[in-house]
């Protein structure tokens, strides 16, 4: 019985146990004193550890002022990657979704929600298919609510 795969067999009740006999598999070992095993546990070094170094976030620095905002009419979820670059860049992005079709628009916000989440943004509902993605740096005034008219149906 010392195939894995028929073991694995038994295990998963695939194949009939034979002709295992656990007094069997302990005769197999030899006796070992205690003393031996204690002995083995102090010899044991354990291997060296090294500490995972996590990646550091490179954060753009405050703007000043507000340069440019970026207007974007996306008409199909490709278009997410103009999107993409043009906030990565540190730009506050307007997206018009009301050229696209309520499943894209979906997919769009939901891609925008993690773009914000990941660099230290914000996503806010202008309107029912209006959004402003603006990044950690520019401070956004108004009262951001959402109502339920606003929400897009699908």
């Amino acid at each position: 019985m010392a195939n894995p795969l028929k073991k694995t067999m038994v295990y998963l009740g695939l194949a009939d146990e034979e002709e295992y006999d656990e007094t069997e598999a302990a005769q197999e070992q030899p006796a070992r004193s205690a003393r031996e095993e204690r002995r083995e546990r102090h010899e044991e070094v354990p291997a060296p550890v090294t500490p995972i170094r996590r990646p550091a976030v490179v954060r753009q620095p405050a703007a000043a002022a507000v340069t440019e905002i970026v207007t974007v009419h996306p008409k199909q979820y490709r278009d997410a990657q103009t999107i993409a670059e043009h906030f990565r860049d540190g730009v506050p992005v307007i997206m018009n979704l009301s050229q696209m079709s309520d499943a894209d628009a979906r997919r769009l916000i939901d891609f925008a929600s993690g773009l914000s989440l990941g660099l230290y943004g914000r996503i806010e509902r202008v309107t029912s298919k209006v959004f402003l993605l603006s990044p950690e740096n520019i401070a956004v005034s108004g009262d951001g609510t959402i109502t339920g008219d606003d929400a897009i149906t699908s």
